[in-house]
Order: C-alpha cells, then sequence, then structure tokens
C-alpha cells in the first residue's frame, strides 16, 4: 500500500471532541473569553458576558475540567475566570494535603495497633 504525502491534506475524521458542542463556538466575539484583554474597567463586564455564556453550556464541567489540568493560566474556561481557578485550585491542593495527612496518621495507628 503507498504511504500518503505528508502534504496531502488530511482526510481522515477525527472522534467528536466536547469542544464541538461548547456554547462559546456560536459566540460571534469570542474575545469576551478572554476578558484580562480589555481595559481594566472593562474586565468585570466582559468576564460576566462570558460567564453568562458558561452557564448555558452543554460542557461547562468538561471545559473547566481540562482547564485546570492544563492548566490554563488566562481567560474564562468552564465558567471560571482566571483568579477563580487559581482559588479552586488552591483549595484543592489543600484538601489533597489534609487528606493524605489523615491517610498518614491512620497509618501510624494501625501500624501501631498490629505491633501491640
Amino acid at each position: 500500500m503507498p504511504r500518503p504525502s505528508r502534504h496531502a491534506p488530511d482526510t481522515t475524521s477525527r472522534a467528536a471532541h466536547w469542544s464541538d458542542r461548547a456554547a462559546c463556538r456560536a459566540e460571534e466575539d469570542r474575545s469576551i473569553f478572554f476578558p484580562e484583554d480589555f481595559p481594566r474597567a472593562e474586565v468585570p463586564l466582559v468576564a460576566t458576558q462570558a460567564r453568562a455564556v458558561c452557564q448555558r453550556c452543554p460542557v461547562i464541567e468538561a471545559c473547566l475540567e481540562e482547564a485546570l489540568a492544563r492548566p490554563e493560566w488566562s481567560g474564562v474556561w468552564g465558567g471560571l475566570d482566571k483568579d477563580q481557578r487559581k482559588a479552586l485550585r488552591r483549595r484543592e491542593q489543600k484538601r489533597r494535603r489534609r487528606d493524605a495527612r489523615k491517610q498518614g496518621g491512620a497509618d501510624v495507628a494501625e501500624a501501631a495497633a498490629g505491633t501491640s
């Protein structure tokens, strides 16, 4: 079978991605999802407009999940702006540390109980 040229157009279809159903795709002005690019006085209003689009989005959870996993450091993703995502990351890190300490304490207690 001949090998396709690396210069040939990509004609293979790709699997559907969650972002194909995102509400922001239908927005004429996608710049509202990056409010920090606007003058400082307009940032809160623009961010509110972007979050309103996110609230009606069928894939808001997947969007936020991907923004946290990447991480995205700017823009509105999954209905949260960069500061809100930063706070969410901090809370999640604190929860993980607290859970790890609890788990570590439980392991020590189990080990002590097993050696008695």
